[in-house]
């Protein structure tokens, strides 16, 4: 059902030269000045600057417009190994590329060739405005109202927890231009938004995890579009064109799931090699072992689900089904490995002095993003369905 070519395998030669390259910059450039900046909630700017360099703000998107052209695997590669070290920074990288999947699979070519090189440098770097005040999973009762002015559209109404809209320039903005078109999704367009007046940065949000990226709410108060920026040129295929880049927003979701998994597996099995009580390393203790064993396993089967979806992308499958599988079961193992290494690292383990608590304050997040556990399974149950009619 997706309009999506299938994209064609990396060469694994390119793919491991990319992920060596990506470990050694994590290793030097981020791994030493992740517990200040996180903390403090600092944004990481001189990392950014890096990762543009790098240019990772274009890993999915086409070679032919400035890209890396990624595969979604060797994408979900990348997320893998940057959230085993900080979640956050994949975070910035992840609202970016969502917004420029939706234009690069639904823009009209000129926005494709103007758009696409300024999002692959990060010259041009942003997210999507989706989430409102009174609005989450149910993205058809937005209120946010785009009405045409001739050669423009003014747009008036708020967002909530927009990540990538303090620091960055530009977001794929979802709003009503019909509101009384029925069915509900036909009212939606999607606009690419740069700063301007009328938009407005109306504060940073406070969270409990996921620090140093910028989550903001924003007001628009006769914020101004040209017609141009409408995606694709036709109005009410916003709600389409946002699904669609949702899919890839899940695989990283699901992505960040199995790094920070992870992590918490890594961390748990070093430190219970080392603590000892009652004369012997704590990984000789069976309830020690048990844990272990179920973190191991659980990260396993999320490698698998996350890899097999986004090979399905790859191939331009409908992938609803698999991304909610693998976005489920990775932040799920995510949350229950955070948990886990804090039982094994005891009252260290709620200790600012080591990573437990960051990453068990940070896991809870991708229960939430893009789409509630919850909601994933609704899906899941209904494509099964779909798909094995009796």
């Amino acid at each position: 059902m997706n309009a999506r070519q299938p994209i064609a395998a990396q060469d694994d030669d390119q793919e491991e030269l990319i992920l060596d390259m990506l470990d050694r910059f994590l290793a030097v450039e981020v791994k030493p000045h992740v517990h200040k900046l996180e903390h403090d909630d600092i944004y990481p700017a001189e990392i950014v600057e890096k990762m543009k360099e790098m240019g990772l703000f274009g890993c999915t998107i086409a070679t032919e417009y400035g890209g890396l052209g990624l595969s979604t695997r060797t994408y979900a590669r990348i997320v893998e190994r940057i959230s085993q070290v900080w979640m956050s920074i994949s975070g910035i990288i992840n609202s970016h590329l969502i917004m420029a999947m939706a234009v690069q699979r639904a823009g009209t070519e000129e926005q494709k060739r103007h758009y696409l090189p300024l999002f692959a440098t990060g010259e041009l770097r942003g997210g999507v405005g989706l989430t409102e005040p009174d609005c989450g999973t149910d993205l058809q009762a937005i209120r946010t109202v785009a009405k045409r002015e001739g050669d423009e559209y003014v747009v008036n109404g708020n967002k909530m927890w927009i990540t990538n809209s303090l620091y960055g320039n530009c977001i794929a903005l979802l709003v009503k231009t019909d509101p009384k078109a029925e069915p509900r999704h036909k009212c939606m367009s999607l606009l690419i938004a740069e700063k301007g007046e009328g938009f407005i940065v109306s504060k940073k949000l406070e969270k409990l995890g996921y620090k140093g990226i910028d989550t903001c709410a924003l007001t628009f108060e006769n914020y101004r579009v040209p017609v141009g920026r409408l995606v694709g040129g036709v109005e009410g295929k916003g709600l389409q064109q946002v699904l669609g880049g949702l899919e890839l927003g899940r695989i990283n979701v699901a992505a960040r799931g199995l790094g920070l998994a992870q992590a918490a597996l890594d961390e748990a099995a070093q430190y219970a090699q080392v603590r000892k009580t009652f004369g012997k390393p704590i990984c000789e203790h069976q309830a020690i072992q048990l844990k272990l064993g179920e973190m191991a396993t659980r990260t396993a089967a999320a490698r698998l689900l996350v890899y097999a979806a986004a090979d399905a992308f790859d191939r331009g499958e409908r992938v609803d089904m698999e991304a909610g599988m693998a976005k489920y079961f990775a932040t799920e193992a995510a949350q229950e490995n955070s948990l886990d290494a804090m039982r094994i690292f005891g009252a260290y383990g709620y200790s600012k002095e080591y990573n437990i608590e960051r990453l068990y304050r940070d896991a809870p997040l991708l229960l939430i993003g893009e789409g509630t556990n919850e909601m994933q399974l609704i899906i899941i149950a209904k494509q099964l369905i779909e798909r094995n009619p009796a």
